[in-house]
C-alpha cells in the first residue's frame, strides 16, 4: 500500500516543481502595491454587501443577497471583520462598528453556541479590536489596556462559556447555551480543538482583567487532554469529556485537531512558557514519526500508527506557518510547496484530497474561501523572502476573483472540480482570508512591526505596547502579548502593596507567641530570606516588589520565527 502510495506522489508532480517555475520572479514595489489595492476592493465588495443586505444576521448569503445566523446571532461578521478594517488603515469605520457593537450586541440571549467558534471568532475578535482601539485613534479609558468597552465585552462572552468546563475532566462540552448553561440531554463527545484552543483568548483575558478563572480552565483542559495521548504520543480526532475516553481514534494535524497544536506553540510564545512548548516539541516527533510520509501528513491510528486515511485536508495548510515559528523553515517551505501543487491544480483547496489518487475526496470538494495556505505565506514569506509566496497570494488573489467574486459579496465553493458556487461567506473570509492575503503584500503593516515604533500605555502610562510580537489566534486576530504583561505585572504590584499595607496593620507579635510548649521558637515563623530548598509542593515567594524575569532562553517571536540564545 505505502509502496503505491509514494510512487503515486512522485508522479503527482506533474506540475513543474514551484521554486523553479517563480525563480527569480520579484515583485515590485508597484506590484505589491496593486495587489493591495485589489485586496482592499475584495474586502469592501464582500463587506459592504454584507452591510447591505445581511446585517445584523452572522452571515451574508451572496447568492440570494441576504443574511442568516449561523453560530448565535450576534452580528458575527461585524465582529470578525473589526480588526482587518483598521489593518487596512480604516480608522473611521473601525470606530463606528466597535460603538455599535457595543449599542446591539447582548450575549444574554436563548441561543446554543459553539463553545470553540464563539471563543475564537467572538471573545478573540472583541479581544483584538480592545487592544487596537487605541491605535486606530480611538478614546481609550484611564487605565486602558486593562479596562475598556470591548474588554467587558470579550469578558462578558467568555463567562457565557465557562459552564461548559464544569466537567469531571475540566475538558469543555462542545456546545453551551448562552443563557441556560450547557443541556443535561448535551453529547459529551467533542473534537480535540475543542478542547484544546482556549489558552491565548482566555490567558488574554485573565492577564487583562485579574480574573484567573479563565486562564486556569483553559490550563485545566489542556493538561487533561495532555493525559490522554497514547503510548505512541498521539492524539485522536473526538474524545468524551466526561470520561476522557477516545471515541475518534484518528490522529493527524487536519480538521478536529489542528488549532491545538496551535495554540501549544502559540500560547508558548505569547506567555514564555516552556511547558508549552515541551508539549509542543513531544507531539512534535509522534507526528514526525508516524503521519509524516515524503512532506505529507497522513492520518494513523493513535495506538498503532497504522496509516487510516491517506489524505490531505485544507486545514492542515496551517502547518507550514506554524512550523515558521519554530524555525523549522526547511520541512515548512517543502510541505508548504505540496500544498500549494493542489490549490494550482483546482484553483483553491478541496476540504479533503486523496494523496494516493491525486484528486479530491467524494463530497469533500468544496473549498469554502479558507485561509490557511494564505496564511502559511504570509508567515513564510516574511521568514524568508521567497517570492514563491507572493506568487502563491497572487494565485490566490485571481483564483478568488474569478471563481467566487458574485453582484453581493464572494460565495463558497461547491465544486472545485467545476467551481459551481454555494450560498454562504463565512466570517472568516473577512477576518482571516483577505486579512492574510493583505498582510503578505504589505509587509511595511503596522502588525509586521518589529519594534521600531510602539506606544505607552497602561494604568501609569509607563507600558511600552505596540511593539510587534503579535500572535495571531486560530481566527486571525491579532494580541499584542505586552499588554499581558503590563495588565497582569500592574496586579501584581498593587497585590505586593496590598499585602504589605496589610502586614504593616497587623500588630507585631511578642517572641512567647512564636514558641512552641518547649520554649522553642517555631522555624516557620521566623522572619528570614526564604530557603532556596523549598518542599515539594511549595511554591517560592517574590521578593517584594521585585522585578520581573523572563521565564525562559529569551525566545522572541519576531518577522515570523522564534530566535533562541544559540540561534
Amino acid at each position: 500500500m505505502l509502496t503505491y502510495l509514494f510512487s503515486t506522489i512522485c508522479c503527482a508532480a506533474y506540475l513543474s516543481p514551484i521554486i523553479s517555475h517563480v525563480k527569480g520572479k520579484e515583485f515590485t514595489e508597484q506590484d505589491m502595491a496593486h495587489y493591495r489595492d485589489r485586496i482592499k476592493s475584495m474586502f469592501y465588495h464582500a463587506y459592504n454587501s454584507y452591510l447591505e443586505n445581511a446585517y445584523p444576521y452572522d452571515e451574508l448569503r451572496p447568492l440570494t443577497c441576504d443574511g442568516q445566523d449561523t453560530w448565535g446571532s450576534f452580528s458575527l461578521t461585524l465582529i470578525d471583520a473589526l480588526d482587518t478594517l483598521l489593518i487596512l488603515g480604516n480608522h473611521t469605520e473601525f470606530q463606528r462598528v466597535a460603538s455599535l457593537l457595543q449599542d446591539t450586541v447582548d450575549f444574554d440571549i436563548d441561543v446554543n453556541a459553539s463553545v470553540f467558534e464563539t471563543n475564537i471568532r467572538v471573545v478573540g475578535g472583541l479581544l483584538s479590536a480592545h487592544l487596537l482601539s487605541k491605535q486606530a485613534g480611538m478614546e481609550v479609558e484611564e487605565g486602558w489596556p486593562c479596562s475598556g468597552p470591548l474588554l467587558r465585552m470579550a469578558e462578558d462572552a467568555a463567562r457565557k462559556l465557562l459552564p461548559a468546563f464544569h466537567t469531571p475532566t475540566g475538558m469543555p462540552y462542545g456546545t453551551v447555551n448562552l443563557l441556560r448553561g450547557v443541556n443535561p440531554t448535551e453529547t459529551p463527545v467533542t473534537c480535540t480543538a475543542g478542547v484544546g484552543t482556549f489558552i491565548l483568548e482566555f490567558s488574554t483575558l485573565s492577564r487583562l482583567t485579574g480574573d484567573p478563572v479563565f486562564e486556569d480552565v483553559a490550563r485545566k483542559a489542556l493538561s487533561s487532554l495532555w493525559k490522554t495521548r497514547s503510548d505512541i504520543g498521539l492524539v485522536g480526532n473526538h474524545i468524551d469529556v466526561i470520561t476522557s475516553k477516545w471515541v475518534a481514534q484518528d490522529a493527524g494535524i487536519g480538521a478536529g485537531v489542528d488549532s491545538y497544536f496551535e495554540y501549544l506553540v502559540k500560547g508558548a510564545i505569547m506567555l514564555q512558557d516552556e511547558e508549552l512548548l515541551t508539549m509542543f516539541h513531544e507531539f512534535d516527533k509522534s507526528i514526525k514519526n508516524y503521519t509524516k510520509f515524503d512532506d505529507w501528513y497522513l492520518w494513523v491510528q493513535m495506538h498503532k500508527g497504522t496509516v487510516s486515511m491517506p489524505v490531505f485536508q485544507s486545514l492542515e495548510s496551517f502547518w507550514p506557518g506554524m512550523q515558521s515559528l519554530i524555525g523549522d523553515i526547511d520541512s515548512a517551505t517543502k510541505t508548504f510547496h505540496n500544498y500549494y501543487t493542489v490549490w494550482r491544480q483546482f484553483g483553491g483547496l478541496p476540504e479533503f484530497y486523496s494523496i494516493p489518487q491525486g484528486y479530491t475526496v467524494d463530497k469533500r470538494e468544496g473549498y469554502p474561501l479558507r485561509p490557511e495556505l494564505i496564511e502559511s505565506a504570509m508567515y513564510l514569506y516574511k521568514a524568508t523572502g521567497d517570492p514563491t509566496f507572493l506568487q502563491m497570494g497572487r494565485d490566490a488573489v485571481e483564483s478568488i476573483e474569478k471563481i467566487s467574486r458574485v453582484k453581493c459579496g464572494f460565495a463558497s465553493v461547491k465544486d472545485v472540480r467545476d467551481h459551481k458556487l454555494d450560498n454562504r461567506m463565512e466570517s472568516f473570509f473577512l477576518a482571516e482570508t483577505i486579512k492574510y492575503l493583505y498582510l503578505l503584500f504589505d509587509p511595511d503593516n503596522f502588525l509586521h512591526n518589529s519594534g521600531t515604533q510602539f506606544a505607552l500605555g497602561g494604568p501609569r502610562g509607563d507600558c511600552i505596547l505596540g511593539a510587534g510580537g503579535y500572535i495571531f489566534n486560530t481566527e486571525a486576530h491579532p494580541l499584542d502579548p505586552a499588554a499581558l504583561h503590563c495588565c497582569s505585572k500592574n496586579q501584581d504590584e498593587r497585590k505586593e502593596l496590598q499585602d504589605i499595607l496589610l502586614s504593616l496593620s497587623e500588630p507585631l507579635k511578642s517572641p512567647v507567641d512564636e514558641s512552641d510548649a518547649s520554649g522553642e521558637k517555631d522555624p516557620s515563623s521566623v522572619v528570614s530570606s526564604e530557603s532556596i530548598a523549598l518542599q515539594p509542593g511549595e511554591r517560592g515567594k517574590a521578593p517584594v516588589l521585585s522585578c520581573s524575569t523572563q521565564p525562559f532562553s529569551a525566545r522572541l517571536a519576531v518577522m515570523g520565527q522564534v530566535f533562541t540564545g544559540s540561534t
